[in-house]
């Protein structure tokens, strides 16, 4: 088991990449560095193996696929993930790990939002994205993370091992974030110094896309986590939708004593039907929610447990 390691996913990052590992060997000597290639195009790989780190690769595209690789091939008391296109300052890395170590951290944010992101961050739509996210996310669950889509985290071994990653693509940062708020770890934010990608290096994130991931991954963790709150919400939508369609042919039967819209009350009798099953559906699976979270309390124990075997082999 690695004391610490650094975690760098990396597709077409030649012309950053050995910045990056050369920052984080000074800002942390004794960690192993691990260089994710992700079906680079360019050297980014040649240029990475110059400078002694590990070199593995994941074949299938997309950054949650490469972070699945690495949670699942290293062991380590402690990790630092970042992107491999300078934007991250390294020197605040060790800072990271203290958390972790000391605190008893789970997951360290690396607050760009909080400094120098929106001043850096020369694409409107990103920096209106990423506000759009926080503030959706903090809203929906009661949290006040700073910024949910960092790719500079730390993470203890126990959220590694117990983080089952969904996503294939950029939205990873927000599962991460979420999964870590539902099942009360305990998270820290670093307000770290973003600066903007050097000349000649490209976003590889798609504004429009690669935003409409990640605001359908948000209603999906939403019904996932959330369960109660999401049917309910759409239970009593529907049952205001038929209350209002069906008080105008009840006023009508009051006055006259007939029914002339049958469809409507028709419709209207089938549509409370189903707010009244969803509402149902929202309890039976809060129920279930419960028993997920006492499974993953046990689940816990046993990961520690690993990892105190772990470290007396060390």
């Amino acid at each position: 088991m690695d004391k610490i390691a650094v975690l760098i996913p990396c597709y077409n990052e030649e012309k950053t990449i050995g910045k990056v590992i050369m920052d984080f060997k000074e800002s942390l000597p004794d960690a192993v560095i691990y260089v994710y290639d992700n079906n680079s195009t360019d050297n980014t790989c040649a240029v990475a193996e110059q400078f002694g780190v590990v070199v593995r690769h994941e074949f299938q595209q997309g950054k949650g696929n490469v972070i699945r690789r690495m949670f699942r091939e290293i062991d380590a008391e402690v990790y630092i993930m970042a992107d491999g296109d300078d934007t991250y300052p390294a020197s605040i890395a060790p800072e990271m790990v203290e958390l972790v170590q000391r605190c008893k951290s789970d997951m360290v944010i690396g607050d760009r939002l909080s400094s120098t992101y929106f001043s850096e961050n020369k694409r409107p739509f990103y920096n209106f994205g990423n506000t759009l996210v926080r503030k959706s996310i903090n809203r929906l669950f009661k949290t006040s993370i700073k910024d949910i889509m960092t790719g500079y985290r730390a993470f203890s071994y126990e959220f590694v091992k117990t983080f089952p990653v969904l996503s294939k693509g950029f939205e990873i940062e927000t599962e991460m974030t979420i999964f870590a708020i539902d099942r009360n770890m305990k998270v820290d934010n670093v307000v770290i110094e973003y600066r903007d990608r050097p000349e000649g290096s490209e976003s590889k994130l798609n504004t429009l896309s690669d935003g409409i991931k990640v605001i359908f991954t948000i209603i999906k963790l939403y019904k996932n986590y959330k369960p109660f709150g999401f049917f309910n919400l759409n239970s009593v939508i529907l049952a205001l939708v038929s209350t209002g369609f069906f008080m105008p042919v009840f006023i009508e039967y009051i006055q006259t004593g007939m029914v002339e819209r049958i469809p409507t009350l028709i419709v209207c009798g089938f549509v409370m039907l189903i707010a009244i099953l969803l509402f149902i559906a929202g309890v039976i699976l809060s129920t279930l929610r419960i028993k997920d979270k006492q499974d993953f309390e046990f689940k816990l124990q046993q990961v520690s447990t690993l990892k105190k075997i772990l470290e007396t082999k060390n």
